[in-house]
């Protein structure tokens, strides 16, 4: 073990991860031994198995809602009880598979340039040929380079600023990573993506069904973060807001009152086609700028197609957000994952 990674404290968060979750800390465990597994009711043996490879295990309680900020949280928090001198963290999630040099180069990164907050590195997926979802994921994980407005859950704080800025906003049931980033940013600090490939992730995402819950989620999580940050400076969010609005709710509406209007008056039944001829105009723009990024043609225009038909869920999830939040509920986990095949159960009963 490198000298400098010595104090590099790992926080993963998973449930129901199979293997997954065995490949992801078998992914760490070699690399330091402070090491904090946090669950969130698996029935799937992973507790077992982390507990196998004497790695300290957070079991939260379920009677609370469950958000993966919090359990981010509570594992950052037992990590620094145990070490208090950790001076590094990375989370990653159970899905993930850490990779080889990443760390070391991530510390190089936070040690050379104190002023950084946050690292993260290159997400890629295991298996993008899978489905035109899993392709999906592997487009829009971030490829720009250096410093960066926001990541993903995938990241390596400093604590101390991390603490200050007041961790992970835990009411949060996705997105909490972007907020998170809007504070640290507002607090002075950098979130830098270094030139290395981070972790594989594997979205095991195969229906249409669990990408439009994923698209829902996605209309919620901007629609929390622009509701918290959205009068700020910067107004985070508040264009994804109206965009999603815009083209899933409001081009509709007026396409249906042109046909509407047509049984009065015959040629206002030209409009309807026309409003809707946006949509193509919208995806043509979002295609010439992947292209302009250096993605092949197929992958530009799926990408684009699935940024259009999203903004219909993601109203879905921005609607959702505002009722919940005018009734005085809380949002509860949307999920759109399917619990991994195989029992690691078994794999802690076996010596790897």
């Amino acid at each position: 073990m490198q000298l400098f990674t010595r104090k590099i404290g790992i926080v993963i968060i998973g449930r129901n991860e199979g293997e997954r979750f065995k490949r992801c800390l078998l992914s760490v465990r070699d690399k330091t031994e402070r090491i904090v597994y946090v669950d969130s009711g698996s029935t799937d043996g992973s507790i077992t198995f982390a507990k196998s490879r004497r790695v300290d295990v957070v079991e939260l309680d379920m009677t609370l809602p469950f958000t993966m900020a919090r359990g981010r949280n509570s594992g950052f928090r037992r990590l620094l009880d145990m070490k208090p001198d950790t001076e590094f963290v990375q989370f990653i999630d159970g899905d993930c598979e850490l990779v080889d040099g990443y760390l070391e180069s991530a510390v190089l990164a936070m040690m050379n340039h104190p002023d950084i907050t946050i690292v993260t590195g290159r997400r890629l997926e295991r298996h993008p040929d899978a489905s035109i979802y899993n392709r999906l994921c592997a487009i829009e994980w971030g490829k720009d380079l250096g410093e960066i407005q926001s990541c993903g859950g995938d990241m390596m704080v400093r604590p101390e600023p991390f603490i200050a800025a007041g961790m992970f906003n835990t009411s949060m049931i996705a997105g909490e990573e972007p907020e998170l980033c809007v504070r640290i940013r507002k607090a002075g600090g950098k979130i830098v993506r270094i030139d290395h490939d981070m972790t594989i992730h594997d979205a095991a995402m195969l229906k249409f069904s669990q990408w439009w819950r994923r698209a829902i989620r996605a209309g919620h999580a901007s629609a929390e973060g622009c509701a918290i940050h959205g009068r700020s400076p910067e107004r985070h969010n508040v264009r994804a807001v109206l965009s999603a609005l815009f083209w899933g709710v409001s081009v509709p509406i007026v396409a249906v009152g042109f046909l509407i209007a047509a049984v009065w008056w015959p040629w206002a039944v030209m409009g309807s086609p026309i409003t809707l001829f946006g949509y193509v105009a919208l995806a043509a723009k979002i295609s010439r700028s992947m292209r302009r990024k250096g993605f092949i043609a197929f992958d530009a225009r799926l990408y684009a197609a699935a940024c259009v038909l999203a903004k219909f869920p993601k109203s879905l999830g921005i609607f959702q957000f505002w009722l919940n939040r005018l009734r005085g509920r809380p949002s509860t986990l949307i999920e759109y994952k399917q619990a991994s095949a195989g029992d690691v159960g078994e794999l802690a009963r076996s010596d790897h």
